[in-house]
């Protein structure tokens, strides 16, 4: 068992204060699992006053878009590649690959250069200056981190897309389900964790074709290319919305008042994917809504 260490319960609540300045981050991203997370590198990537990203890391996926999560890490570092070709601002940040598989027990790390770099990166950060890590896939890569070193749970906050809302009857979520040790480990191990569900919060991120027409296409090369993606997404756009769920966690970074929350307890996760609760657990901060126009509003603008 992995010995975590536990931030005093001043130093947690001062972690999981919304930032009101700009904030080191990374982004953990299975890019090419959905049409969300270019999306949400865009939107990171477009807000420089709020965000400064430091690197990108490849999460591990599989679904019918991958054969394993070797191979679903791979296109993602390729997308996020891809991306960057379409956005000039991504020019000199590093983009690593992370798990090639999931944590195969509680206490075992998954080797990968992202892992490595977030242990590195995150041990040089000074106490007043925590890195935000951004985590819009299966939480391996972070996970990994930790049980490789353990003391960066004083170094940083983890703001994670997982899950679904606190009253849903199952959380079997895609980010969550993946990696069961992963996710667990997170929510266990002590780290301060802001965590948005998918089911019930960022489901409110709706938005059509039509929209993203008037408001994303002409942007650019970039605003061309996430158009393209959506227009992709669907055979059949009549009636048809799509929730680009990854914005709600970098859009958390920018403004919190847009992304309504509270202290929690962190909750219990059980093997059926179900929550359980026990009020002696250490906080962590839960989005509980998204005022979805802020959110859209804000990230066409900065697409202007």
């Amino acid at each position: 068992m992995a010995d975590f260490p536990k931030l005093s319960p001043s130093k947690l609540l001062q972690r999981l204060t919304p930032p009101k300045r700009k904030v080191r981050m990374v982004l953990d991203t299975d890019t090419f699992n959905e049409i969300d997370d270019q999306f949400a590198v865009v939107y990171a990537m477009k807000s420089p006053e709020q965000l400064q990203v430091e690197a990108f890391y490849a999460a591990p996926f599989h679904n019918q878009l991958s054969t394993g999560p070797q191979d679903g890490m791979e296109k993602s570092y390729n997308e996020l590649l891809t991306i960057s070709s379409h956005l000039p601002e991504m020019s000199g940040i590093p983009v690593y690959r992370g798990s090639g598989s999931y944590l195969s027990g509680p206490d075992t790390p998954v080797e990968s250069e992202a892992a490595r770099n977030l242990v590195e990166r995150a041990m040089a950060s000074t106490d007043d200056d925590p890195l935000y890590v951004v985590a819009i896939g299966a939480i391996t890569n972070v996970a990994s981190a930790i049980l490789m070193e353990p003391r960066i749970i004083e170094k940083i906050v983890v703001v994670w897309l997982g899950g679904h809302a606190l009253h849903w009857p199952t959380t079997k979520e895609f980010n969550l389900f993946q990696d069961l040790h992963a996710s667990r480990l997170i929510l266990n191990c002590g780290v301060p964790l802001v965590l948005i569900p998918c089911l019930g919060v960022a489901s409110h991120l709706l938005t059509t074709l039509s929209e993203v027409k008037d408001y994303v296409k002409d942007k650019g090369p970039v605003g061309e290319y996430l158009h393209d993606t959506f227009e992709g997404c669907s055979k059949d756009h009549v009636g048809y919305s799509r929730v680009i769920w990854d914005l709600a966690a970098v859009a958390y970074l920018i403004d919190d008042a847009w992304l309504p929350n509270e202290l929690v307890h962190s909750p219990l996760l059980s093997e059926e994917f179900r929550w359980s609760f026990d009020a002696s657990r250490h906080l962590i901060r839960y989005v509980h809504y998204i005022h979805r126009d802020s959110v859209f509003k804000d990230l066409f603008g900065k697409l202007g």
